[in-house]
């Protein structure tokens, strides 16, 4: 089974910016955690990155052709998009939201987020177990059926 791991703005620059809050590991470190976690469950994962909203949108509508599942760091897109928000809820299968650090503990800005409404479950404050966390839940989802 293919899962999407969709990662949004500045996640490219994991283990340079702010590594107090965001960890030291790097994007392509996670990359192969979340691959090696992935193959230990069955899974597939495709694992992506990009600063642009329209690309992270173009790649949820592409899930819902090709992914039994997808996780999702929309970054600071989760406060702002209700664009992603919607793309999200037009998917049949399901969604995790997943936050390295512990939004609900961050300044009030970042406290709100439109992509959980859209999502099947969220994981946030678990630095990069958090993504791992994320594939044995959606793993579990999978499990129960089509819509988890």
């Amino acid at each position: 089974m293919l899962i999407f791991v969709l990662n949004g703005p500045n996640l490219n620059l994991l283990g340079a910016r702010e590594p107090a809050i965001y960890g030291t590991a790097t994007l392509d470190d996670l990359k192969r955690s979340v691959a090696a976690r992935a193959a230990a469950l069955g899974l597939t994962a495709d694992f992506r990155q990009s600063n642009h909203e329209g690309v992270l949108i173009d790649w949820i509508q592409e899930a819902r052709e090709k992914a039994a599942g997808l996780i999702i760091n929309p970054g600071a897109y989760t406060h702002s998009s209700v664009a992603i928000h919607d793309a999200l809820k037009a998917l049949a299968c399901p969604t995790i939201e997943v936050h390295l650090s512990n939004i609900h503990a961050r300044e009030a800005f970042r406290r709100h987020s439109f992509v959980s409404p859209a999502a099947s479950g969220v994981i946030c404050g678990l630095g990069a177990h958090g993504y791992l966390a994320a594939l044995d839940a959606l793993k579990g989802l999978l499990d129960k059926g089509p819509k988890g």
